[in-house]
C-alpha cells in the first residue's frame, strides 16, 4: 500500500489569533474576514501524493512471435518463441479433444493423442488483430508432431494443441535470450517412412497429369495404413504448401476406419462428402496412398453411412458423392 510522507510539525502548526484586545466579558470572539483567511491559509489543504503512473501501468504481455518444431534424437522439440517477458503462467496436459476457448467448439487436430499448451499473460495479435507469429495450424513430418494448432487467443490467454502420432512423456522448460517456452516429446519407438499424395496446384492449372506430388512421412508400425492416412488429412507442411501441394478433403473431416482383407483397403470417412463436379477428389489422393503400401492392391472408399459403389469384388470403389 502507498503511503503519502508525514509532513512536518512545523507546516501543520496553525498561528495562534492574538485575544488580548478583546473585552473581559466577552464570550465569542468573532474572526474577521482578514484573519479567517490568515487561518485558512495557514493550513494546507491534504493533496494525496502523487502516484507515478507506472503504477496504473497495465502489466507487460507476453507476444508469441515463433512457433517452430524439429527432431532431436529421442525426441520432438516444439519451441513457442516470444517478445517481452516469459509467459506469466504456463500448464501443458492430455485432453481427449481440444476446446476453443470461449465458443466451447471442439478444434480438429490430427493425431491420436492431443497435449494442450496454456500461457497466461500472453497474446498472438497486435493491435490490428493480425497474428503475430504465423499460421494458426501448421503441419510437421515428425515422428510424433503431427500439427500445431491455436485453439485460443483471447484476453491475455493463449491455447495451443499439439497433436502427436501416440500419448508419449513430455517435458516443459523455458530458455531466455530470446525468452521461449520449450516443448520436448520423447519418441522410444521405431518409425517407418510412408508417401502421401497431395494435389499438385499448379500442375492441376496448367493441365498437366499427373495432378499428384508424393511427400515422405513417418508413422508408427504396424498401423501404417492408418498412419499414412493420419498424415494425409494433416494437410502438407509449409515448405510444401509454398510448392503447390494442397490436400483436397471434398468434405471428409477424418478417417474413421480402415481394414485391409484379401489386398483390399476398406476406408470409411467422415463428414459430409461431395465432389462438387470436380475432376480430382479426395479419392485421388486416398487411393495412391494407400496402393504405396504393402499388402494393398485395391482400395474401396466409404462414405460417413458407409456407402461405396462397389462394396465387394477386387476392384476399387468410391462412394456415388464423390463423383463429378
Amino acid at each position: 500500500m502507498f503511503l503519502p510522507p508525514k509532513r512536518s510539525l512545523a507546516v501543520l502548526a496553525v498561528p495562534l489569533v492574538s485575544l488580548s484586545a478583546a473585552p473581559a466579558a466577552a464570550t465569542a470572539v468573532p474572526q474577521t474576514a482578514a484573519v479567517q483567511e490568515a487561518v485558512h491559509a495557514a493550513v494546507p489543504a491534504a493533496v494525496p501524493a502523487a502516484v507515478p503512473a507506472a503504477a496504473y501501468a497495465a502489466p507487460r504481455l507476453a507476444t508469441l512471435v515463433d512457433v517452430r518444431a524439429a527432431h532431436q534424437p529421442g525426441l520432438d522439440r516444439v519451441v513457442f518463441e516470444f517478445r517481452g517477458p516469459l509467459p506469466a503462467r504456463r500448464s501443458a496436459r492430455y485432453v481427449p479433444r481440444l476446446i476453443a476457448d470461449g465458443s466451447g467448439r471442439t478444434v480438429p487436430v490430427a493425431g491420436d493423442a492431443i497435449l494442450e499448451l496454456h500461457f497466461g499473460g500472453a497474446t498472438g495479435h497486435d493491435t490490428h488483430g493480425h497474428s503475430t507469429y504465423g499460421p494458426s495450424r501448421e503441419t510437421f513430418a515428425l515422428p510424433a508432431v503431427i500439427q500445431v494448432v491455436n485453439a485460443g487467443d483471447f484476453e491475455a490467454e493463449l491455447t495451443f494443441g499439439i497433436g502427436l502420432s501416440r500419448k508419449s512423456s513430455y517435458r516443459v522448460y523455458t530458455l531466455t535470450r530470446p525468452n521461449r517456452v520449450v516443448v520436448d516429446i520423447k519418441t522410444p519407438y521405431r518409425t517407418v517412412p510412408v508417401r502421401t499424395y497431395f494435389l499438385d496446384s499448379r500442375a492441376y492449372a496448367a493441365g498437366r497429369r499427373t495432378y499428384t506430388a508424393a511427400v515422405s512421412r513417418p508413422v508408427v508400425p504396424p498401423s501404417t495404413a492408418r498412419g499414412a492416412l493420419q498424415r494425409l488429412f494433416a494437410g502438407p507442411t509449409q515448405a510444401e504448401y509454398a510448392k503447390g501441394l494442397r490436400f483436397v478433403a471434398s468434405g471428409a473431416t477424418g478417417v474413421r476406419s480402415v481394414v485391409i482383407r484379401d489386398r483390399v483397403a476398406h476406408v470409411r470417412l467422415t463428414g459430409s462428402l461431395r465432389g462438387g463436379g470436380s475432376t480430382f477428389t479426395v479419392a485421388d489422393e486416398i487411393t495412391p496412398t494407400l496402393k504405396r503400401l504393402p499388402g494393398i492392391r485395391w482400395v474401396k472408399i466409404y462414405d460417413a453411412d458407409g456407402r461405396t459403389e462397389r462394396p465387394r469384388g477386387h476392384s476399387d470403389s468410391i462412394p456415388e458423392s464423390l463423383e463429378p
